[in-house]
């Protein structure tokens, strides 16, 4: 049985945040069913689908919630403007699964270390995200973890042009979403963004966001 709703995500202490991503996350298994896409209304998510490769690449992300006592922020990179996919956009650190790991967890935690620095023993990992699949072929599953501080972060230059934090409570925070139109397939759908300091998150980056949201017991994406 899921846990009930949390209204009002963006105005709970970090102290209940952290309380409810253990509570709703820990140990959580998905289903088939249960992948997403972006942050298109699910609604859509079955059309888009069909667009995307029947091939996927296994990969995993790290969202990276830091404890800063008071809040908790999320750690996000800039990537190189020369990667063939995703070049130049807002992302969590991550990569596909390589055959010496475990599982995506193992993966988020080897990549994360490998792009930025972000050593694996700052990290208390809470669970997963159901996966999200992208037009580049890759089907991610998110992996959630508490960070804690006191982290230096080296960033290969080849993978992340730069970092930043973002309060989670702004990305929780309905308020501060922004919809436009996207063409997909020949389909105008309507997507949405979180801007800060900016910055503009789209697309899985921001679906995730949004996914873990709705898990932590937001509304649903669009409401549907």
């Amino acid at each position: 049985m899921n846990p009930g709703p949390a209204p009002g995500l963006h105005l709970l202490p970090a102290e209940i945040l952290r309380q409810e991503l253990r509570r709703r996350l820990s140990g959580r298994r998905y289903a088939d069913s249960d992948l997403r896409v972006g942050t298109v209304s699910r609604s859509s998510m079955e059309r888009l689908r069909t667009l995307f490769p029947t091939q996927q690449t296994r990969a995993a992300v790290l969202i990276p919630l830091v404890d800063r006592g008071q809040e908790l922020t999320v750690l996000l990179t800039h990537r190189s403007s020369e990667l063939k996919h995703h070049a130049g956009q807002i992302s969590f650190p991550g990569g596909r699964l390589e055959p010496g790991d475990d599982n995506a967890i193992a993966a988020a935690l080897r990549e994360t270390e490998e792009e930025i620095g972000l050593r694996r023993e700052f990290i208390e990992v809470i669970g997963c995200l159901p996966d999200h699949v992208v037009i580049s072929g890759y089907r991610v599953t998110p992996v959630v973890g508490l960070v804690s501080p006191g982290f230096d972060l080296v960033l290969d230059p080849t993978e992340v042009s730069g970092t930043f934090e973002a309060p989670l409570s702004h990305l929780l925070n309905p308020a501060t979403h922004t919809r436009r139109l996207q063409s997909f397939g020949g389909e105008e759908l309507e997507v949405l963004e979180l801007p800060w300091g900016g910055h503009t998150i789209w697309g899985a980056t921001a679906g995730m966001l949004l996914t873990l949201r709705e898990f932590l017991g937001g509304s649903p994406l669009h409401g549907d």
